[in-house]
């Protein structure tokens, strides 16, 4: 804790001097501490990622089934398997190498080079050759190379919100700091990756690499694994069950069928095809491509999805831990309220040349305090509309210019002569400015610094003397303002003799009156929260503000309630996990947090089974941003944050998280149609398999008959499913349970009574067609199964309304998929098609409407079947 020691003492502690460090403490320290860059550990080999993509159960199974196809000389259904096996590799490697490159935006924000002092010498040298005990020189436009302890502070300004979340630079100095405080308020150290807005200074290195806040950030962003999604946890799971079901249920078609004297070729030949007919090929591709929808969906929506689960996990998001500025406010801090005593209103003539437009609704103390607000300011705005300078005092010229007061026209008529820069000790700043033919100083400060420099105070535009109760007033006022959490400035004036200001003319001055200011909530939060709040969504606020600011925003918006508190982040630090996870839930407040304290709060949600998102735009973001289970990188963030996010928000606005999660629902809604509409055609065709097993029938698919269902009629309408429009009841339910299955209560049913209903169909489809033939019960069996997975499309569009009532034109994309579907299927039935999918020449016309009645009649029971659910 080098804040807390004096400068002596730490240049003691790392045996060094002023003079810097010689050549050979340098080598020998360089030995010893290594280069000041940031390390990682070693990435995984995409090579290796592919291999890992092929231990799932399902893939190994349809990967046997493949090499026994190729033992058996059929070589064009292992072609189709390894095809599409690899075609889900490629696309799963592709995916997890796109979620890597927080640590590269990282060591990008490494400085290249530093100027220090070696031997008593002032030299440049490249960044990566500092080390502990190296006297640094920082100036404005300098990046900071190394954390350190400041030993020489010339109005020194600092932006480091990128590691503290402070929208302002923080204004540095050499003096000790006695109690322990958080990063954002040590004042007296300097850290790697800031940068110097104002002024000069000097600092001694303390930390380099790995060991400075931003080294600490990089090794949190190295641990904090890949989160899976709730769906990608639910689909492995339900992958390895589904794939133990597979190879019990082929086993004991293979044992039964050698039971009966079949060839050991036929009864593995029917094995291979309950395997095929069970496991959904297509659907990590489908998945995939029903994510990518939702992904264009929500770029409308202002939100960019890098990492395409995240589609889905936005659908389960039950707690949304969200950055303050910029966010849930506008990033701008506006004047929102003024006082003057005894002030009124008074017509007052414009000026004749309209460099200061007086309106009718202003008084004369208020014109003053505009004056002074214009003058004793160093902010400015471009002739391309960019705001220039501290964040305070751009408001106040807004505050001026929203008043009809030409900020520009004021400086150039009354010319600045003379100035005092604000410093950390007076808390004030003034300046000298020429006013008809007077030097006129201004001043501006901390409120009650100024009081005590006033003797005199503008009563309604006139000069009296000050007295108890004008200042009994003044500081109630004040006090009122700072309840609410608004940033209050004192403004005083006085007339002087001289242009050479010194810190005694700062006295004898007149009150003008007090400016508020905060940087408002956006407008569209406080329905964002409310509609989030109803959706069974809680929203925390993590801030690198101060806790009073941030409690009274989360009042005003609805984020914190009567019963929740706000904690900084030294509060935080002493409660236990057990104390924590206690009062979570009433913690609506994070304030001066620091990135370690981000990520334990994630856990602690995470921990209560909650899917968590987090949004955040700086560096100390980053690990938190990862550790989420949908991390929310801000456009107008760092390329680090937007590096570890799996999502991003184009606008910085909170609304669009909200609007994003209504996209999220519905995809993970439509994902689970698409899933209840594969498994159940599946089942179908397991049911069919089944029953000539234990009827003692001829097999009634062919593998590549399988393969060509699974793979190419079944694909377009699942997709098709997962572009359906979201119900309107989406938003009115609370965030579904992370440990719901795949196919929960519901699915299941919608499962089972479909799939029955196609696998009844089917076995009538082949008892009709074996009194021909064999060859025609195939033919038929393969056709009716084909055609009611095609037309159960329109009855998989919802589990409990009709097609009737939801109309065939709402999702054109559905009734798209069947034509096309309709269209594939009928290839199979031209001359040069039959022998590969083993459809006879005396199949016929007749034949072919007779399988599509059935399949019809399948998908009127279907909707029947919900009719009756419904009663």
């Amino acid at each position: 804790m080098f804040y807390k020691k004096n400068i002596e003492k730490v240049l003691n502690e790392l045996d060094s001097s002023l003079q810097g460090l010689t050549q050979e403490e340098f080598n020998e320290r360089l030995s010893k501490y290594g280069y000041n860059e940031l390390k990682e550990k070693e990435k995984t080999s995409v090579f290796k990622l592919f291999l890992e993509t092929f231990k799932d159960p399902l893939v190994i199974i349809l990967l046997v089934a493949a090499l026994v196809q190729i033992f058996l000389g059929e070589a064009i259904e292992s072609v189709i398997i390894f095809a599409v096996l690899i075609l889900n590799s490629i696309l799963s490697v592709v995916q997890t190498q796109k979620a890597e490159g927080s640590l590269d935006s990282l060591k990008k924000l490494s400085v290249p080079t530093a100027k220090v002092i070696r031997n008593g010498i002032k030299i440049t040298v490249d960044s990566r050759e500092l080390v502990p005990g190296d006297v640094v020189i920082l100036e404005a436009g300098d990046y900071v190379p190394a954390d350190g302890r400041v030993i020489e502070s010339q109005s020194l300004k600092v932006v480091e919100g990128m590691l503290t979340g402070e929208s302002e630079p923080a204004l540095k100095h050499e003096n000790i700091i006695e109690e322990e405080v958080a990063l954002g308020d040590q004042k007296n150290m300097v850290f790697s990756g800031s940068m110097v807005v104002y002024g000069r200074g000097v600092y001694i290195v303390t930390s380099t690499a790995m060991n400075t806040e931003m080294g600490k950030i990089a090794h949190m962003l190295d641990n904090a694994g890949n989160k899976q999604t709730p769906l990608q946890i639910k689909l492995d799971e339900f992958g390895k069950k589904l794939g133990i079901g597979i190879v019990g249920l082929a086993a004991l078609i293979f044992a039964i069928q050698l039971l009966r004297n079949a060839s050991v070729i036929d009864s593995f030949m029917f094995s291979v095809a309950i395997a095929v007919a069970a496991i959904p090929e297509a659907l990590s591709s489908i998945v995939t491509i029903v994510l990518a929808v939702g992904t264009n969906t929500m770029a409308k929506k202002q939100a960019i999805i890098r990492k395409l689960p995240a589609v889905e996990t936005l659908g389960s998001t039950s707690v949304i831990c969200t950055d303050k500025t910029g966010t849930l406010t506008q990033n701008k801090m506006t004047v929102v309220d003024t006082y003057m005593y005894g002030s009124t209103s008074k017509v007052l003539a414009d000026n004749v040349d309209g460099e200061i437009a007086l309106t009718n609704s202003i008084s004369l103390s208020e014109s003053s305090l505009i004056l002074c607000a214009s003058l004793c300011n160093d902010s400015d705005i471009t002739s391309e509309g960019i705001e220039i300078g501290d964040p305070t005092e751009i408001a106040l010229m807004n505050y001026a210019n929203k008043n009809e007061f030409n900020y520009k026209s004021i400086r150039e008529k009354y010319e600045r002569v003379g100035e005092l820069p604000f410093d950390s000790d007076r808390k004030l700043m003034s300046t000298i400015n020429k006013i008809d033919g007077d030097l006129v100083m201004f001043t501006k400060g901390a409120p009650d610094i100024v009081f005590s420099r006033c003797n005199y105070a503008l009563e309604d535009g006139e000069v009296v003397s000050i007295t108890d109760e004008i200042i009994e007033n003044y500081k109630r006022k004040n006090e009122e303002f700072s309840n609410k959490a608004l940033r209050v400035l004192a403004f005083a004036t006085k007339k002087v003799n001289d242009t050479n200001l010194n810190i005694s003319d700062e006295n004898n001055l007149t009150l003008i009156g007090l400016t508020a200011m905060i940087d408002p909530p956006r407008e569209e939060v406080y329905d964002a929260v409310k509609n989030a709040k109803n959706s069974g969504i809680k929203t925390v606020m993590i801030t690198g503000d101060h806790k009073t600011t941030a409690a009274a925003i989360a009042k005003d918006i609805g984020i914190m309630e009567t019963d929740d508190i706000a904690l900084t982040g030294k509060e935080l630090d002493l409660l236990s996990d057990k104390e924590l996870d206690e009062k979570l839930e009433h913690i609506s407040v994070y304030a001066r947090v620091s990135p370690e304290n981000k990520i334990r709060i994630v856990k602690a949600w995470q921990r209560k089974g909650k899917v968590c998102a987090m949004t955040g735009d700086g560096v100390n973001d980053a690990p938190a941003l990862k550790q989420a289970d949908i991390g929310i990188g801000m456009g107008s963030g760092t390329e680090v944050a937007k590096d570890a996010s799996a999502m991003i928000l184009v606008d910085d606005n909170f609304a669009s998280i909200v609007n994003a999660v209504e996209v999220g629902r519905t995809v993970y809604t439509n994902i689970k149609k698409s899933i209840t509409y594969l498994f159940s055609g599946n089942l179908g065709g397991i049911i069919a398999i089944l029953f000539s097993v234990f009827a003692n029938l001829p097999n009634p698919f062919t593998t590549i008959q399988l393969l060509f269902i699974n793979l190419v009629t079944d694909s377009l309408p699942a997709i098709a499913l997962g572009l359906e429009q979201p119900e309107k009841s989406v938003m009115k339910n609370p965030p579904r349970d992370v440990n719901e299955k795949i196919l929960s209560k519901d699915t299941l049913k919608s499962v089972l009574t479909r799939g029955s209903i196609i696998g009844l169909v089917t076995i009538i489809a082949q008892y009709i067609g074996l009194k021909t033939s064999p060859e025609m019960g195939v033919a038929m069996a393969f056709s009716t199964l084909t055609l009611s997975r095609i037309i159960q499309t329109f009855a998989s569009r919802s589990n409990t309304e009709t097609i009737f009532k939801i109309g065939f034109k709402s999702n054109k994309y559905a009734l798209g998929a069947v034509v096309t579907c309709l269209g594939m299927f009928s290839l199979t039935l031209l001359p040069f098609m039959r022998d590969i999918f083993s459809i006879p020449s005396n199949y016929n016309f007749t034949s072919f409407i007779t399988c599509l009645v059935l399949a019809i009649i399948s998908t009127l029971l279907m909707e029947v079947s919900k009719f009756i659910t419904k009663k």
